[in-house]
């Protein structure tokens, strides 16, 4: 019995980003990582800096008769952009043309009308909430946590 669509939407999610030609130099993480800083640009699906969960869930019978549920949820992402030196407007900016990516590749266009859906794990997906992080500790490091937000009908 299905008891939630996360597990399928973030493996959708992933897979999505992993054939998408413009982020082929990039790692696409699932969830957390060890400390291994060599990859400078990076996308965690799952997983955040100081999060305490990777993803919001909410359900409910969506009629009368309990046969079927509504489930909304939230996927935690996170996008980083670093390198050695102290550009850090270089580092927001690229942080934030990564996370542009992670919405073009859910975003419906003509070629691609079902892309909201995450290869038809979930009724639709949105790119939602955000927040910046910036760091200088070991050279300029700047990313983007930001929520994939989802529904889906169990």
């Amino acid at each position: 019995m299905q008891t939630s669509r996360v597990p399928a939407a973030i493996d959708a999610l992933l897979a999505i980003l992993r054939a998408r030609p413009a982020l082929e130099e990039v790692a696409i993480v699932d969830g957390p990582t060890a400390v291994n800083l060599t990859s400078r640009r990076r996308i965690h699906i799952g997983w955040s800096p100081g999060a305490e969960q990777a993803v919001e869930i909410q359900q409910q019978f969506n009629a009368a008769g309990a046969r079927t549920r509504d489930e909304v949820f939230s996927i935690t992402c996170y996008a980083e952009s670093r390198g050695g030196d102290k550009d850090m407007s270089f580092r927001r900016a690229d942080a934030f043309d990564l996370v542009g990516e992670v919405e073009q590749a859910i975003r419906a266009t003509a070629p691609n009308p079902v892309a909201p859906t995450l290869n038809g794990t979930v009724l639709w997906a949105e790119l939602t909430a955000g927040n910046v992080l910036q760091d200088t500790a070991e050279g300029a490091v700047a990313g983007v946590i930001f929520t994939v937000a989802c529904r889906a009908r169990i």
